[in-house]
């Protein structure tokens, strides 16, 4: 069943990735982000475990932090608890960060560059995204107020939202300014975010356009 799946699975992992990127566009905020969004990352995980399904050993450790998340998820909405939500986050992480450096791998030895490879290429960045995301809001959790600019009004995106866009804006480089880090350990984050999103930028997908370049070089040479 697997294998069936597997050649499409930076498409799968993509469109989930974007759903809980954009999802809240199409539908009001707190219904997305208390019940569709916990959905949407669970399935992504799931379509995460099918990118490193070709490593058992790693298989086996994603499926349990899925298994774990899934039990989380189910026991706050069941018992309305958002105590376990840190536990959570932790999970979310741990999971991004494997599937982020499985992707980068798969990309990193790919001898052809295909539709995969370069899906695989935004599917990695958006996951660093991810990561970064749940780096701020775990921070924010822990540290209420790191984070200065967050909108509490009930016309605002929720808290999620907003640093979810800080961890994107961030990660590209772009600093708006609307949404600032002002402790220390909030400020350290950002600056790492920053770092990792241009090293994304000027290492991978430099190898991936130089295989391209070699690529058409030898298919052009052939003709």
């Amino acid at each position: 069943m697997l294998n069936k799946f597997y050649p499409y699975r930076f498409e799968l992992f993509l469109i989930t990735q974007l759903a809980v990127l954009f999802g809240s566009l199409f539908i009001p905020s707190v219904w997305f982000e208390n019940f569709i969004l916990p959905t949407l990352l669970l399935l992504n995980l799931c379509f995460g475990l099918l990118l490193v399904s070709k490593s058992k050993n790693l298989t086996r450790i994603l499926f349990a932090l899925v298994i774990l998340a899934l039990g989380f998820v189910v026991f706050e909405y069941l018992e309305e608890e958002n105590s376990l939500n840190n536990i959570r986050l932790g999970l979310y992480f741990i999971f991004y960060a494997l599937v982020t450096l499985e992707i980068m791998r798969q990309v990193w030895k790919a001898q052809v560059v295909s539709k995969n490879v370069i899906l695989g290429l935004i599917s990695g960045y958006i996951s660093l995204g991810l990561l970064s995301f749940f780096l701020c809001l775990t921070i924010e959790i822990l540290n209420p107020g790191s984070f200065s600019g967050i909108q509490n009004s009930a016309i605002s995106p929720s808290k999620s939202e907003q640093l979810m866009y800080f961890a994107y804006i961030t990660l590209m480089t772009i600093g708006y300014g609307d949404i600032l880090p002002i402790t220390d350990l909030a400020q350290k984050a950002s600056m790492f975010i920053g770092l990792i999103g241009q090293f994304y930028l000027v290492i991978l997908t430099a190898i991936v356009v130089g295989k391209y370049i070699n690529q058409s070089s030898t298919d052009f040479n052939k003709q």
